[in-house]
């Protein structure tokens, strides 16, 4: 990732170590998500902002370095919806907003939470029952 960002100079060069960046955070997240998600629903959506803002900013990337980054993201996007499962009857997000209405299969909540409806605590919002794909561990 490094070469391709270190082949932009100026506003591109700063575009791309941004979007760099948020690669990390991206792949940061899909990685506690993989290995099961120790945090509320709430939060989940404030941690995706980073693939949010990788939608934003991937068409304004210069061709070269979305070329070569795209393989990237594919990758982390596919490990992400392999990691979650869709909400129940929610059709057509808008690109970038997909990870918003995904549910890790693994919740992984502090010992001692509560339970309602199947959810722990801080997941007990969602406006359905805990779908039999999702494990809470």
């Amino acid at each position: 990732m490094r070469d391709e960002v270190g082949e932009c100079g100026g506003t591109e060069g700063a575009l791309a170590t941004e979007v760099a960046l948020l690669l990390r955070d991206w792949k940061n997240l899909v990685a506690a998500v993989e290995e099961g998600y120790g945090w509320s629903a709430p939060e989940l959506d404030h941690d995706a902002w980073c693939r949010r803002s990788l939608a934003r900013l991937w068409p304004n990337l210069p061709e070269a370095v979305e070329r070569s980054l795209q393989p990237v993201l594919d990758g982390l996007d596919v490990r992400f919806r392999a990691a979650t499962v869709p909400w129940p009857d929610i059709h057509g997000a808008h690109e970038g907003e997909w990870g918003t209405r995904r549910i890790p299969r693994l919740l992984e909540p502090e010992s001692g939470e509560l339970y309602r409806n199947g959810w722990p605590d801080g997941w007990d919002m969602l406006p359905f029952p805990r779908p039999d794909s999702v494990s809470v561990i």
